[in-house]
């Protein structure tokens, strides 16, 4: 079994990489093999909308100049997919987004790829905005017809500055239930999709 995490952050090792590793790091004590892909400093564009995937059928953007077809074996090959985006102007960031769009298309022009796999949206905040975030992440996992796993609270952290949302209790108990909810689930389920 395996689960792989996206954090969409602008900034390496931030604060949704902090929350993505505590529910990781939970994941990984229930035996699950478990990665963390962060998309600082990977230039990503959104959808041009060119239905070539459509077309072609293939499991892959058409689009090939960037990691995105990375980003989509890896999501193809995984039992669990976790989304974590920072609240940039009460929304996930560009680069989230345009893995959303890309990776979403992908898989709704092959038969909703991703369909029946363990999905989690994790969100960083300073203050306010998560909420619509947290959204934006569920709603990749749902129109895929994937399973949402939750949480003792929603799957918010709070902290502005590199490291501040391992300040927040509350947070951090929510991502550490997160990943044992996730871990839970993902031994019910029957391994074939």
């Amino acid at each position: 079994m395996k689960v792989v995490a996206f954090s969409g952050s602008a900034r390496k090792g931030g604060n949704t990489a902090t929350l993505l590793n505590k529910v990781l790091a939970e994941l990984a004590a229930a035996g699950i093999e478990t990665e963390l892909v962060e998309l600082a400093g990977k230039p990503v564009s959104g959808c041009i909308a060119c239905y070539k995937c459509f077309k072609n059928k293939d499991r892959r953007c058409a689009v090939g100049k960037d990691f995105i077809n990375d980003c989509l074996a890896k999501m193809e090959a995984a039992d669990g997919i976790i989304l974590g985006s920072p609240t940039y102007f009460a929304d996930v960031s560009a680069g989230m987004k345009a893995l959303i769009e890309r990776c979403g298309m992908v898989a709704r022009a092959n038969n909703d790829m991703f369909k029946r796999k363990v999905g989690a949206g994790v969100v960083a905040a300073r203050r306010a905005g998560a909420y619509h975030v947290f959204n934006s992440l569920n709603a990749f996992f749902l129109i895929g017809q994937m399973i949402v796993v939750g949480s003792s609270y929603w799957n918010i952290g709070i902290g502005r500055e590199p490291g501040e949302v391992a300040q927040d209790p509350e947070g951090i108990k929510t991502m550490s239930d997160l990943g044992r909810n996730m871990a839970w689930l993902l031994k019910q389920l029957p391994t074939s999709k």
